[in-house]
C-alpha cells in the first residue's frame, strides 16, 4: 500500500483506489466497500476516494471497469489463436489456453473472479451499473466470437455466447458454488474444454 506522505500521481491513485476496492469486495464483500474503508487500506488522505468517484455508484463503475481492464488481456492471448490456419490446431490451442485461463482465475486471480461476482450480483439490482457490466461483458463476447470463428464455428456469436456461459459457470462453482475449495488442475480443465468444443463445433451444440 501507498503511505499518505507519498502520494501518488493522478493515473497511479486511480488504479490504486481501483485495486483496493477491488480487495475489500473480495475480502469482506460489498458492504465492506466504502470511500473511507478505501482510503484507509489504501493508505491515501481522507476524502481520497470521493474525490475520484462521488458517489457509490461511481465507485462501483470504476472498480467493474478495472476489473474488466485486468482480465482483458487474458481474452485478448485467447483471440490471438484464432491465427493458425489449421483448424484442428487452434481448438487444441484454444483448450489449452482457455484451460489455463480459468484455472489462473480460480487461483491467483481468485480474488478478482469473486469480486466480479459480487458486483454481477449487485448489477441485478442497480441499472446503471447493469448497463456497464452489459457493455464491458459484450467485448469479452466479442473476443470469443473471433476465436471461434477460427475454429471453425458455424454460429459464432451463438457459439461464444454459449463458451461465456460455460466459463462463467465453472468459476461459480469453483469460486462459490458446490464445488467450492476443489480447483481443478489444468490438464482437467483442458480435456473437459476440449471436450465441450467438439460437442459445439462438431453439429451437436447448434
Amino acid at each position: 500500500m501507498t503511505s499518505a506522505s507519498a502520494a501518488p500521481a493522478a493515473p497511479q491513485r486511480q488504479t490504486l483506489i481501483a485495486d483496493t476496492a477491488v480487495a475489500l469486495i473480495a475480502e469482506r464483500g460489498l458492504r465492506g466497500l466504502t470511500h473511507r474503508a478505501v482510503d484507509e487500506a489504501a493508505g491515501l488522505p481522507t476524502g481520497s476516494t470521493s474525490n475520484l468517484a462521488r458517489t457509490r455508484a461511481a465507485l462501483l463503475e470504476l472498480t467493474i471497469t478495472r476489473i474488466a481492464e485486468l482480465e482483458a488481456p487474458g481474452f485478448r492471448a485467447v483471440a490471438e489463436i484464432a491465427a493458425p490456419s489449421d483448424i484442428g490446431a487452434a481448438r487444441e490451442l484454444l483448450a489449452q489456453v482457455a484451460a489455463d485461463a480459468v484455472h489462473q482465475a480460480l487461483t491467483a486471480g481468485r480474488a478478482l473472479t469473486v469480486a466480479r461476482f459480487e458486483l454481477a450480483l449487485e448489477a441485478t439490482r442497480r441499472p446503471e451499473l447493469r448497463a456497464v457490466y452489459d457493455r464491458l461483458g459484450a467485448g469479452f463476447v466479442d473476443f470469443a466470437v473471433t476465436v471461434l470463428t477460427g475454429c471453425g464455428s458455424r454460429a459464432p456469436e451463438a457459439d461464444a455466447r454459449r463458451l461465456v456461459r460455460w466459463a462463467d459457470g465453472v468459476l461459480f462453482n469453483v469460486a462459490a458454488g458446490s464445488g467450492y475449495g476443489r480447483v481443478p488442475e489444468p490438464a482437467e480443465l483442458r480435456a473437459e474444454v476440449a471436450r465441450y468444443l467438439t460437442v459445439l463445433l462438431d453439429g451437436a451444440g447448434e
